[in-house]
């Protein structure tokens, strides 16, 4: 049946002319994106704007300027990376703001356009401005690979269904509207926003490995981070709440960290280098070192 669905989609989508997939910067991962950018952004910045309102930011100054210093650096290393390729109007409309809340739970939260959470309950487990990178460098990847896009698309594709879809996509802002009130709506699961789905939450890690490392931060902080967090007792923190077993996780970030370590390594780690080489030319979008 959920063959007989995608097939039925792929067709509604050829016949109506709509582009319905995209493909993830470095990662090449195509995914499902029947949501525009405005018509996301639109919906969950009033979300954001209705949370951050409500929510206690944090009185703590040295901790909150980390929060917001480490954040600045992964953006402005995405944004060279976006505009090296050739792709900076993909990052169009996004406004980066981090946030640092005054919350025991040990979680970290983003919501498009670069609107990105820290809970205070999670710094212990970070430590210092690197494992705090590997946190930011993960939420900052959810942002830039639209994984809410896909999200509202995937959970478009459920409701409605592939064979009402060629109705839904003519209205495509009513439908974005019903269906974003169910992903962002502040009463949806975990408060702000129903979870990332495995796939996502793994190719948030991976990008987030290369963009800290882009920042100067090395990426081999990674692993004490996730072993710190998955020795956390009781009930599985939200932060890890949809990732694989812990040993997985960390097994995948092992076998990802050469690849993060040639761009730490390489004239891409900001903070040892600045010059800023020639334009690529590769039309993979992949780096030259």
């Amino acid at each position: 049946m959920k063959k007989l669905a995608l097939l039925n989609l792929i067709l509604i989508l050829i016949l109506s002319g709509i582009s319905g997939c995209s493909s993830v910067p470095i990662t090449g991962r195509r995914q499902l994106n029947l949501v525009s950018d405005d018509e996301v952004l639109s919906l969950s910045l009033q979300e954001y704007n209705d949370y951050i309102k409500t929510a206690k930011k944090s009185t703590d100054k040295t901790a909150t300027a980390m929060v917001t210093s480490v954040g600045r650096k992964i953006a402005d290393a995405v944004e060279t990376y976006y505009k090296y390729v050739g792709m900076e109007s993909l990052l169009s409309g996004y406004s980066w703001e981090f946030n640092l809340i005054d919350d025991p739970q040990v979680n970290a939260f983003c919501m498009p356009g670069g609107k990105i959470v820290v809970y205070t309950g999670i710094l212990p487990l970070t430590q210092n401005e690197a494992g705090l990178a590997v946190v930011l460098g993960h939420e900052v990847a959810h942002a830039v690979a639209k994984h809410a896009n896909e999200r509202m698309s995937q959970q478009m594709l459920a409701q409605y269904g592939a064979a009402g879809l060629d109705a839904v996509l003519s209205k495509s802002g009513s439908a974005a509207q019903t269906v974003g009130q169910t992903v962002y709506g502040l009463g949806a699961q975990y408060g702000v926003m129903l979870p990332f789905n495995r796939k996502q939450e793994s190719e948030a890690d991976h990008l987030g490995l290369i963009f800290m490392a882009i920042a100067g931060y090395s990426p081999e902080v990674a692993v004490p981070f996730w072993e710190r967090m998955s020795q956390q007792g009781g009930s599985v923190p939200e932060f890890m709440s949809t990732h694989p077993s812990d040993n997985t996780r960390i097994a995948d970030i092992q076998k990802e960290l050469p690849e993060a370590m040639e761009y730490y390594n390489s004239i891409w780690g900001s903070n040892k280098n600045t010059t800023t080489p020639a334009k690529n030319t590769n039309t993979n979008n992949q780096w030259h070192f």
